[in-house]
């Protein structure tokens, strides 16, 4: 009876272990990814063996990084997976019609992952990579997300950040966010100006199935000076509408 507990405390541990491979902007030393993942050294430099073999870790020296099966799995997502499918066609429309680069994101534990994103004709000056892994409580998309989160989950993702600095240089406190979380379950959108990235500003919404359920953000972003509040108010129904187009032909979860 107690075998299969054991087998998923292991597969939980080896999932801890690949998510700080994922997550880590450099390669790690193999105490790094131990303390990192809260795990024993040796127990870690077990799961590292077994994610070599298969390919989802990487050793370049002495360190260790996130391997190719790990890119595998994530082109296999976005080929088969339906709303990844469906969205393409609406990211490509709502580039082309607003002008501004747009994207989709989705919740993977207490972050939000980018899983599509289509420049317009005016791109960015920075590269956000297919896969990149976000705070939920910075910027439209994350806080649209984190809106429909019950209390004690918000609270749980709060509480290790106390007062979040913006990327402008304000802080808003915890009390501040609640708020604005309150707004953008009311309006149904959310508007963010230089949160993450100075200078940048965007507008998103929830994209809903058909049973209400939240599946992904999805939003236009472009920079403060071209994003003007004539602007916002005009992309605001533009983005709405897409997000309502898009929830309406993504397949109920079974």
């Amino acid at each position: 009876m107690t075998t299969p507990t054991s087998n998923m405390r292991s597969l939980d541990r080896a999932f801890d272990v690949l998510g700080v491979l994922q997550e880590a902007k450099q390669p790690l030393r193999l105490s790094e990814v131990a303390r990192h993942s809260g795990l024993h050294v040796a127990t870690v430099q077990r799961i590292l063996g077994v994610l070599l073999e298969r390919g989802y870790a990487a050793r370049i020296g002495d360190t260790y990084t996130a391997g190719p099966a790990a890119l595998a799995v994530a082109h296999a997502f976005m080929v088969t997976n339906p709303l990844s499918v469906l969205a393409q066609p609406t990211l490509q429309q709502l580039a082309a019609s607003t002008g501004f680069t747009a994207s989709m994101y989705v919740r993977v534990e207490t972050s939000r992952v980018l899983i599509g994103r289509v420049e317009s004709d005016n791109p960015l000056n920075y590269i956000l990579p297919i896969g990149e892994r976000l705070p939920l409580y910075l910027g439209g998309a994350g806080k649209t997300i984190l809106a429909e989160m019950d209390a004690g989950e918000i609270d749980a993702i709060l509480a290790p950040a106390g007062d979040i600095t913006l990327a402008g240089g304000a802080s808003i406190s915890k009390a501040d966010l609640l708020a604005q979380l309150d707004k953008i379950r009311s309006d149904g959108f959310a508007v963010s100006v230089s949160e993450r990235l100075f200078g940048i500003a965007s507008v998103t919404a929830p994209v809903r199935a058909v049973d209400g359920t939240l599946v992904a953000v999805i939003g236009v972003t472009g920079p403060v000076d071209a994003l003007t509040d004539a602007q916002i108010e005009h992309l605001i129904p533009e983005v709405r509408r897409a997000a309502t187009s898009l929830g309406t032909r993504v397949p109920v979860a079974g």
